[in-house]
């Protein structure tokens, strides 16, 4: 098949919804299909340009003033360029990302050509709302989500990542079918480490401690401040390192706040790290921990629990899918700085507990197989062809 893929945001913007139209596109290519993806310029000008066996559009952008890290393509002109890309691509699907500037306008030129549209929701106002006032939350949300679904509204089938994403679309009153269908992770390529960890620590510059790692944006949302605050009660039992692997707005912050808490010497920052060393950082530690509440699934907690790492995570949103309180993790109530503490104490003094849930979590990620999920898409596409 010929498929185009529309999406505002894709590498090397840092996100989830980014992750997963990269590997979405480049799965669908390794498995023989013509695949196409309309997206904003990483570089500013518009450009085509063949990566990883996928042919991008991307259309000039500007960077997002709220959050300088994502480049952003301004609405004047994108319709009509769309309406002049899409038939020129001919696709025999389009699967949009988003219901943003380009999502929208890929939707109305595919309809106007009677090309069936899936539509994959990965959209929470929570992840935008902490850089704005927040006197304009409640009506923001709101318009925000009947934005959202108004674009919804004129695809053939909806997708998101999990069942709670589902149910928080048809929760706004969205009366169609919303199917959850996982991001996937390459269960093959994230896997537990061969041997000990203190080489592939070595390897990535870190001391050979105890670990707890993060991986993903420092910012608000990630609410990664609680993991500092909860570092000191940590360290208490056990001499242990807390790496938090990315970048974000947040980090200047978060490094002021972890020497404020007398940790700065135990907490890391490696910044970004590239595609080709994330299995690596997985393998090299031995917690994973994430405290956001704004996840519709959470790319980087597959890939940890396919890495067979036990997940300490905020009983929030679509986390609680991923992780089974006493099976290959533990939930913490979100802000109980204290229950996370206690939690990684658990995991970090208990070797046994460690290799039991690593192994457990193994089990989970194989029900989200990257396969699975790039077979599930096929099926889709071709039912709505027939």
């Amino acid at each position: 098949m010929r498929i185009l893929i529309s999406t505002d945001t894709y590498p090397p913007d840092v996100s989830g919804s980014s992750f997963f139209a990269h590997t979405l596109a480049v799965g669908l290519a390794d498995r023989g299909h013509d695949v196409h993806v309309v997206c904003a310029s990483d570089e500013g000008p518009r450009r085509d340009v063949r990566e990883d066996g996928v042919l991008l559009h991307r259309l000039r952008s500007v960077p997002l003033v709220i959050h300088p890290a994502v480049r952003f393509v301004p609405p004047p002109g994108v319709p009509a360029q769309l309406r002049r890309l899409v038939p020129g691509i001919a696709p025999d699907v389009l699967h949009t990302q988003d219901h943003f500037t380009i999502g929208r306008a890929a939707v109305r030129a595919a309809r106007r050509h009677d090309i069936p549209v899936v539509a994959t929701h990965h959209f929470m106002p929570d992840n935008l709302l902490p850089y704005l006032p927040r006197r304009v939350h409640a009506p923001i949300a709101r318009r925000a989500w009947t934005d959202c679904l108004r674009v919804y509204e004129h695809v053939d089938h909806v997708t998101a990542p999990t069942r709670t994403a589902a149910e928080l679309v048809t929760g706004r009153g969205f009366d169609r079918v919303v199917e959850p269908v996982s991001c996937g992770v390459d269960t093959d390529r994230f896997r537990p480490p061969d041997g000990p960890r203190g080489p592939l620590r070595k390897e990535l510059g870190w001391p050979d401690l105890p670990t707890v790692v993060f991986v993903g944006r420092l910012d608000a949302e990630k609410r990664l401040d609680e993991l500092i605050r909860a570092w000191p009660a940590v360290t208490h039992h056990v001499d242990a390192q807390l790496v938090l692997v990315g970048t974000g707005t947040r980090r200047g912050e978060l490094e002021r706040l972890a020497e404020h808490t007398g940790v700065r010497h135990r907490v890391r920052f490696p910044g970004f790290v590239p595609d080709a060393l994330l299995p690596t950082v997985y393998r090299a530690a031995d917690v994973f921990a994430i405290p956001g509440v704004a996840e519709l699934q959470s790319i980087a907690t597959l890939e940890a629990v396919a890495s067979g790492l036990p997940v300490v995570a905020a009983d929030a949103v679509a986390l609680p899918h991923l992780v089974s309180p006493g099976r290959n993790g533990f939930l913490f109530r979100p802000g109980d700085v204290d229950g996370l503490a206690g939690s990684l104490v658990r995991l970090l003094t208990s070797d046994d507990l460690r290799t039991r849930m690593g192994t457990a979590g193994r089990t989970v990620a194989a029900a989200h197989s990257r396969t699975r999920t790039l077979e599930r898409f096929e099926e889709i596409y071709r039912t709505l062809l027939r």
